[in-house]
């Protein structure tokens, strides 16, 4: 896959990330107000059978052999790329969107995040009522949305009874500290269970004007980006239980073709993060996670085309800057690129980390200024992902109102 000329480029990019480690604040977000169907629901026993998955070390099976039977059909056109800033919803504030943030004239979409065992506790029994009411609000304000529904960690049980699973601890977020039961990222049962879920996701989902993106997920852990738990007692647990980036690649593989079947008419985020250093000796490897990260997102361009996105959740102008920032920043205008705020900056400790300790206005503007840097090519990310309580913050509104300026002097 790396003959085309164009992975040179990135690599390039991606070598120097394998020292980062970083924890994010990436949260979670629900909403609560139920909602009558946009597309009536696929049962799961309508599901097709999903990608065959290697569950055993060493198996020959071709990554590419398998792809998801029965394809949802596209529309007859294609949505134009996302671009603005987009509000993210924390799932520490209990409740659907606020309306403050749906009517906000200088957002052009959400971010909502929400936890697979949210939806569906029991199997067969998912709740869509929170999905519902996010995209009636998204449909009624002419805005768009990007899902983000979190396997990993936060399978259901039932989706991860019979398959191989370890317990490690969380490594941030809502949840860091925590011990939890994580499936293999190439399990089979866990898998199959994953890609059918997504089937009945899109037939109810896949067709809503207010579907602009989804994430790629999956071989995943707390969140949607490319992170496993990686402290040096993990990687003995990684070690037993035969992980190679080739078995990793393999599952992303499949989720990326599962993806390109399921939601023909929504772009992808793969949001980037720490690999793990192992190689497929099974021998830590500290350049091992730039070069998985390099391959994986040489999968997902290669299978979605022009629908791949590349995105980072941890942008700020305070203190640790990290590298992936500055990976996707520089991609930017050879694929579409993305950044999401860190955190908020209402309080003191997120407006240290935003940039601008105690003046939450100065710290957004500090951090929008360093995603908005242009690349070499002279283009910037099409959009900006801040979390809510900065969007609802009557002194924040002259500092949106600039950066939403920014988008449409771009267009």
């Amino acid at each position: 896959m790396r003959v085309q000329l164009w992975s040179a480029a990135f690599a390039l990019l991606c070598l120097f990330l394998s020292s980062c480690q970083r924890p994010s604040s990436q949260a979670r977000q629900e909403a609560d107000t139920p909602r009558t169907e946009i597309v009536e629901s696929v049962p799961r026993s309508a599901a097709p059978s999903s990608p065959a998955v290697d569950n055993e070390p060493g198996s020959s099976a071709s990554a590419g052999a398998h792809s998801p039977a029965s394809p949802a059909q596209p529309t007859t056109s294609f949505p134009e790329p996302p671009s603005g800033l987009v509000a993210v919803k924390s799932r520490r504030k209990e409740g659907g969107l606020d309306p403050r943030t749906v009517n906000n004239p200088y957002i052009s979409g959400f971010a909502y995040q929400i936890n697979w065992v949210d939806i569906e506790p029991v199997q067969g029994k998912p709740d869509w009522s929170k999905l519902d009411a996010l995209f009636a609000a998204a449909e009624s304000a002419r805005k768009w949305v990007r899902l983000v529904v979190i396997p990993g960690y936060f399978a259901p049980p039932w989706a991860v009874d019979g398959a191989k699973s370890e317990t490690f601890s969380v490594q941030y977020g809502l949840y860091q500290g925590q011990d939890l039961n994580l499936p293999m990222p190439w399990d089979g049962v866990y898998l199959a269970h994953w890609f059918a879920f997504l089937k009945e996701l899109s037939g109810r989902y896949q067709r809503s004007p207010a579907f602009r993106l989804i994430a790629a997920a999956g071989p995943t852990s707390v969140s949607d980006e490319l992170t496993m738990p990686h402290a040096p007692a993990e990687l003995k647990i990684w070690q037993r239980n035969s992980y190679t980036p080739r078995r990793f690649l393999e599952a992303w593989q499949r989720v990326f073709q599962t993806y390109a079947a399921y939601f023909p008419n929504q772009y992808v985020t793969l949001t980037v993060g720490q690999g793990l250093p192992l190689n497929d000796q099974g021998r830590v490897d500290h350049a091992e996670p730039a070069r998985t990260r390099e391959a994986v997102s040489e999968q997902a361009r290669s299978i979605l085309g022009h629908r791949f996105v590349l995105m980072n959740q941890d942008l700020h102008a305070g203190p640790k800057e990290h590298e992936e920032t500055d990976l996707v920043r520089n991609y930017a205008g050879r694929a579409i690129t993305a950044l999401q705020m860190r955190c908020g900056s209402q309080d003191q400790v997120g407006s240290k980390a935003m940039g601008a300790e105690g003046d939450p206005p100065l710290a957004l503007r500090r951090s929008i200024a360093l995603g908005m840097q242009p690349s070499s090519a002279g283009q910037h990310v099409s959009f900006l992902e801040i979390q809510e309580p900065d969007i609802l913050a009557a002194p924040m509104q002259p500092v949106l109102r600039d950066a939403a300026a920014l988008f449409e002097r771009k267009q």
